[in-house]
């Protein structure tokens, strides 16, 4: 019988020990945090003060801004438009926020912003090219894209073809199809841009638009009328050199007032006629 008798366990003294074992666990967690926050707020310190010391150092001070890609800028103005000076230490320039500053100025198309260390800063920019002034009741610049990037104010001299009679749904937006009428316009655009064309940009003053009919340019002196209407504009450019090469050899008619190239099969010219020496004009 007695040796059949169980051994009953002590459950208040194993309760005990767990207690202070979960205790001596919770304490030992707690110490690893203080260890660990005490250890991050060093790091941090430590963090802080190496990069106050780094960027208050002389040494790492810009003795040079380079800029290049500036033409119609000049480069102190595209140096302030980054907030930027000599003297600012290079490594506490924020380059990504001084390449916003420089992209929120109309005329930079693209910008870049990199450090030369120890004591240099280098900035490339991009301008846009304008190509046309467009008229939608307020003037507009647009760039060689296509793509209006300013208004145009009377600071801006520039010497381009004013386009009228387009409306705002015609523009280049990205992801759109162009209207016809802006692809015209383009294109025309384009081939005043190749070397040695008869018709420059520089001698086209105003493009005007009309849906039914197409083009019709004024160019040299704004009261010559060269009516293109839509397409085969490389063959109108051609015949047009034709013509323009035969007042020149035409010793009674050297000048003109109106050319109509809508329809190759029927181009009419309305020709200046010399009367006498002394210069009088009429239309024929």
């Amino acid at each position: 019988m007695l040796g059949n008798k169980r051994v009953r366990k002590n459950y208040y003294k194993n309760s005990a020990v767990k207690r202070r074992m979960k205790i001596i666990r919770q304490l030992k967690f707690c110490l690893k945090m203080m260890i660990g926050a005490a250890a991050l707020a060093t790091m941090s310190f430590l963090l802080i003060l190496g990069h106050d010391v780094v960027t208050q150092c002389d040494y790492f001070n810009a003795q040079s801004i380079e800029v290049s890609g500036a033409d119609r800028l000049r480069p102190d103005r595209v140096i302030r438009q980054a907030w930027l000076e000599k003297g600012v230490n290079t490594l506490s320039v924020n380059l990504s926020l001084a390449r916003k500053r420089l992209l929120a100025h109309p005329w930079i198309a693209e910008a870049e912003v990199r450090r030369e260390l120890p004591s240099a800063i280098l900035i490339k920019i991009k301008e846009h090219k304008p190509l046309a002034i467009v008229d939608l009741s307020r003037k507009f610049v647009m760039n060689e894209s296509g793509e209006i990037f300013k208004e145009w104010n009377e600071s801006d001299r520039l010497d381009l073809p004013v386009i009228s009679g387009l409306e705002f749904s015609d523009l280049n937006v990205s992801g759109k199809h162009c209207s016809t009428s802006f692809e015209a316009v383009m294109t025309v655009l384009k081939l005043g841009q190749k070397p040695g064309t008869i018709l420059p940009i520089r001698l086209i003053k105003r493009i005007l638009v009309d849906r039914e009919i197409g083009l019709t340019l004024y160019a040299f002196n704004e009261v010559k009328t060269i009516r293109l209407g839509y397409n085969d504009y490389q063959r109108k450019y051609d015949r047009l050199e034709n013509i323009l090469c035969y007042f020149k050899d035409e010793k009674n008619c050297s000048d003109f007032d109106s050319i109509d190239l809508n329809n190759l099969d029927r181009i009419v010219v309305n020709p200046v006629r010399i009367e006498s020496n002394a210069g009088t004009h009429k239309e024929v």
